[in-house]
């Protein structure tokens, strides 16, 4: 029998997966003073709390070809998640690592996805690859059926800060400095092309949660699965569950704390919400 394996990058935010054999290559987030792997045994806080008062430069860096081998494991057939290309070298990565691992081991199959999102988007996509597993479908099957799963999944997200994408060179300091301001918070999407697209300036937390509401609407969601990821701010996790659930009676919504990778770029307060669209 062939064995079956779904590996990932830590941008979806788990490092086990129920009844399916699953591994995450890791991803890193680096300063000029200290490297974070964010694998099961990082302290997420530790890192979020120590890159709030950190004043230099910080960046992250993707799996490379040999992270990916080795979480493949050998096994026969692979589905292989990534964050998007939009934003990072992850993708490209794992499908180097693929066309290695396939030339070196003959009638293995590994099939990469990138998902042109990040975190609860990209759990969602795994968690469809889990039921295709579960039901016993052909490995071709799986692959048409989980792309286009993903035509019907999407991403919004809430930032209080821009501070390290700015770090990492993505924004402009100056635009970073305006977030947070009088408790001005960034509304915004992932884009058809995998970037994040900032769409509102909102004043306050519940002005921000309650535009969420109305984005996910906007993008599609009538009722399905709902991802809340999170960084340091359950309550508002809680809060944006509870508007959702009053408008959507049949949403099924999970909440999570983001790890180290969807911690760096959501950073303290943050919140990513993926969802299926209708």
């Amino acid at each position: 029998m062939r064995t079956i394996k779904i590996v990932a990058d830590s941008s979806c935010d788990i490092f086990t997966l129920k009844d399916v054999e699953f591994d995450c290559a890791p991803m890193k987030i680096i300063t000029d003073e200290r490297e974070f792997i964010d694998n099961a045994s990082l302290d997420a806080d530790d890192m979020v709390n120590y890159l709030y008062q950190y004043k230099g430069k910080s960046k992250s860096s993707c799996p490379n070809t040999t992270d990916w081998i080795d979480a493949f494991g050998g096994a026969d057939d692979i589905f292989c998640v990534t964050i998007t290309s939009g934003l990072s070298g992850s993708y490209n990565s794992a499908y180097a690592a693929k066309q290695i691992y396939e030339s070196e081991n003959e009638g293995k199959r590994v099939h990469v996805f990138d998902t042109l999102s990040a975190g609860p988007e990209v759990l969602l996509v795994i968690e469809k690859i889990r039921e295709c597993v579960k039901n016993s479908m052909a490995y071709e099957d799986i692959c048409d059926t989980v792309d286009k799963y993903m035509k019907k999944t999407g991403l919004v997200f809430m930032l209080k800060s821009l501070k390290n994408f700015a770090n990492n060179g993505r924004v402009s300091p100056i635009v970073a400095k305006l977030v947070g301001i009088a408790g001005i918070c960034i509304v915004g999407k992932a884009s058809s092309a995998g970037t994040l697209e900032p769409m509102h300036k909102c004043r306050g937390e519940r002005n921000s949660l309650k535009t969420l509401v109305d984005d996910i609407e906007a993008e599609g969601f009538r009722s399905g699965k709902i991802s809340i990821g999170h960084c340091q701010n359950q309550s508002a996790a809680e809060q944006l569950k509870e508007l959702i659930s009053e408008k959507y009676k049949n949403a099924q919504i999970e909440i999570h704390k983001l790890r180290g990778l969807c911690s760096f770029y959501a950073e303290k307060g943050g919140v990513l919400v993926g969802f299926e669209k209708a």
